[in-house]
């Protein structure tokens, strides 16, 4: 069982205190529908050897070091590759490099410098396995909450959790319409590769503000197109083989969405064009990536013959 009572602690005395009183029982009630692997994925949790790292560094990397043995590593190695696909990272964990099929660590590299997250209590929508929640603890955060409704993301999260149980991060099951309505409680909320799986992006936004205190931040990433404020790209059918994308805006168009739904000093800090060096297959992910989704002839096209992969990383302001 995962025991959230750190977690009802840390949100006494705030605006989210009565929500966290009651997630104890929503978590247990979520892990008793379960999932059909997730027996397999504890059991590779349950085989990581117990360490205390007497080194971590989450302000520059995630990495957790000690001076384990051969034997040790390789057991490590074992388990966490039990936990295949890894998709978000790297992770550096007692000398086993997970070389995860996204380089997480250059859009935070990207991200994190228009950013003040000290003192911060932040929420990451669709958090993954919870990369960026430690790289945000590393920035300064006072406690990070991710959201993610994927067992193995979760199952991720939870071994680098085992060697960092006293920090202040959490990993919920959950979706974001599983969150109250108007919870206003924190200081900044990240949604990072949610918004084009929306089938209905100003309510994505709308959500996410009644998530923030007043005068909270967003950071929004997200996939887009070139174009002014009205282009917008709604894909046919797929776009880079993935059936659910349906809104692909330009940076202008987005940001006006994000000015309908009632945020203001909305600015564009980052733009830039996903890579096959960014977003490959790897030892660790072995199943298709980047590479087969783009024009073998024109990597500038996706399969489909749409604009290839672009990503915008917005920030606004709840008035």
């Amino acid at each position: 069982m995962i025991d959230l009572a750190p977690l009802v602690r840390r949100l006494a005395g705030t605006p989210l205190a009565d929500w966290a009183n009651g997630l104890q029982a929503q978590l247990d009630a979520k892990m008793e529908k379960g999932h059909g692997d997730l027996e397999r994925w504890q059991n590779a949790l349950d085989s990581l050897p117990a360490m205390i790292p007497t080194r971590v560094d989450l302000a520059d990397s995630f990495t957790l070091d000690n001076d384990c043995d051969a034997e040790t590593r390789a057991r490590v190695h074992t388990a966490l590759m039990g936990l295949s696909p890894w998709r978000k990272g790297p992770f550096d964990v007692f000398g086993v490099h997970v070389d995860t099929e996204w380089r997480s660590d250059w859009k935070w590299s990207r991200v994190s410098p228009h950013l003040n997250l000290k003192g911060k209590r932040i929420l990451d929508v669709g958090c993954g396995n919870g990369y960026y929640q430690w790289r945000m603890l590393g920035a300064g955060a006072d406690s990070v909450i991710g959201v993610d409704p994927n067992w193995l993301f979760f199952c991720q999260f939870q071994a680098m959790h085992r060697y960092l149980p006293d920090l202040p991060a959490w990993h919920l099951p959950f979706t974001l319409e599983d969150l109250p309505a108007r919870l206003e409680g924190f200081d900044t909320v990240f949604s990072m590769g949610v918004l084009y799986h929306r089938k209905s992006p100003i309510d994505h936004l709308l959500a996410l503000k009644d998530c923030l205190v007043k005068g909270g931040e967003l950071v929004l990433e997200t996939m887009v197109v070139e174009g002014d404020e009205q282009q917008v790209l709604v894909p046919e059918d797929r776009y880079s083989q993935m059936r659910n994308v349906w809104f692909l805006p330009s940076v202008p168009a987005l940001e006006l969405w994000l000015r309908r739904a009632g945020f203001t000093d909305v600015r564009c800090v980052d733009v830039s064009t996903t890579t096959v060096e960014e977003q490959r297959g790897t030892d660790w992910m072995r199943f298709q990536s980047l590479s087969d989704y783009l024009d073998p002839a024109d990597h500038s096209r996706t399969v489909e013959g749409l604009p290839a992969p672009m990503r915008a990383v917005i920030v606004a302001r709840k008035p």
